[in-house]
């Protein structure tokens, strides 16, 4: 297919007016958020086409409890705390694991679930604890260690699952009705696990549009386009705008690997609560991994610091800047919630590109008169190509 996001890009501007009202999508995940910003495709759509970030980060939907269960267990002696580097400025109870690895607690980035079963292999003195967060996306990879380490019978390695499912997730959004969503741009990397066909449900009973979409500024323009003409036309379709990528069955093998390792399970959601079968337990062949049974850990009750409004952005109920933290205390460098301490976070993405544009004096400035073209206060002219947001002299 030709790429041709300008005429894209018009065509959605000009849908959204003939719609003749706000239109709301939900782009669910945390990478479609901080692309839409990069891009700077975010700041040239019609104010009436609202994006709205989803749950789609992992480190922001990981419950307050396991967060705090990740600190309790680095706080003991010859335990090791092996996790993707996000995790480690998550604010819990008793500060994070930052903090914690500060005060001489032996807490390891690492990369993947079997590099922290190497570690563990290699250092048999050391009960290492892998947290086991994200989506379908990392969840093979969990498996897949959880079955070296049986196969190897490597004792001292287990994990603490906090591996969440996606479309429960979606479904309860539409179920609670907090935000009106007009339709979804499905994640890419969750798709190519799942398979497009995942998200026909939400179609078939909510009547919601779903379209599946990567992460180019190309593929961003065309799903919005593929979800305004149906959002126009009043249909509610399953659309696949990535399919050089995702297939309709996804991974079989990665799905067979879950299965085999997994059970499907009720699991706690930051500010979402308790989400029927939306995450993954070990099965009872694989308990004995199982970091919560193993050091006899019983998860407390979760919380949220004071004012923070970190779960209802991660519902779409509201902004980053509706939030009295945002950028006043809570910031990057100093996060209070978990939505501004990952690279995926709503408020991280909206810290650096919103507030930059914003100060910078480039948000929704005058158009040209062509759709990938903005001209600035600053006399320069913003050009949306492939490669993102970037300035040529006028």
């Amino acid at each position: 297919m030709k790429v041709d996001m300008a005429s894209w890009l018009e065509e959605v501007t000009a849908s959204v007016s003939r719609i003749g009202r706000r239109v709301q999508i939900m782009e669910v995940c945390g990478t479609h958020t901080v692309s839409f910003f990069r891009s700077g495709i975010r700041s040239i759509l019609p104010p009436d086409l609202r994006l709205i970030s989803g749950p789609g980060c992992p480190v922001c939907v990981t419950a307050q409890r396991h967060i705090d269960a990740a600190i309790e267990l680095g706080s003991r002696p010859g335990l090791t705390i092996a996790t993707y580097g996000d995790m480690l400025r998550v604010p819990g109870r008793r500060g994070s694991l930052e903090s914690l690895r500060s005060a001489g607690a032996d807490v390891r980035v690492v990369q993947s679930a079997m590099k922290a079963l190497e570690w563990a292999g290699s250092h048999p003195t050391r009960q290492v604890v892998f947290l086991g967060v994200g989506f379908e996306t990392t969840a093979p990879a969990t498996a897949a260690a959880v079955l070296a380490a049986k196969r190897d019978a490597i004792k001292n390695f287990s994990v603490l699952m906090c591996h969440k499912l996606v479309v429960p997730a979606m479904t309860a959004l539409l179920r609670g009705q907090r935000v009106a969503l007009d339709g979804f741009l499905c994640p890419g990397h969750v798709s190519v696990i799942i398979g497009a066909k995942a998200y026909r449900p939400l179609v078939q009973r909510f009547s919601k549009p779903c379209v599946v979409a990567g992460f180019e500024s190309s593929q961003l323009a065309l799903g919005l386009l593929h979800l305004v003409r149906q959002i126009e036309g009043g249909a509610a379709r399953l659309e696949n705008v990535y399919s050089g990528v995702v297939h309709e069955t996804g991974n079989r093998t990665a799905r067979a690997l879950m299965r085999r390792v997994f059970v499907v399970a009720d699991a706690p959601w930051r500010a979402m609560g308790v989400i029927p079968r939306s995450g993954l337990e070990l099965a009872h062949a694989y308990r004995a991994f199982d970091a919560l049974e193993r050091f006899g850990i019983a998860l407390g009750e979760d919380h949220d610091p004071p004012a923070c409004r970190c779960g209802e952005v991660i519902q779409g109920v509201a902004t980053p800047e509706d939030c009295p933290l945002f950028g006043h205390g809570c910031t990057p460098r100093t996060p209070i919630g978990p939505c501004m301490v990952s690279g995926e976070g709503t408020c991280g993405a909206w810290y650096r590109f919103e507030s930059a544009l914003r100060s910078g004096g480039r948000q929704w400035a005058a158009r040209s008169g062509k759709t990938d073209h903005l001209i600035a206060e600053s006399g320069k002219v913003a050009s949306i190509g492939e490669q993102g947001l970037r300035e040529d002299s006028p």
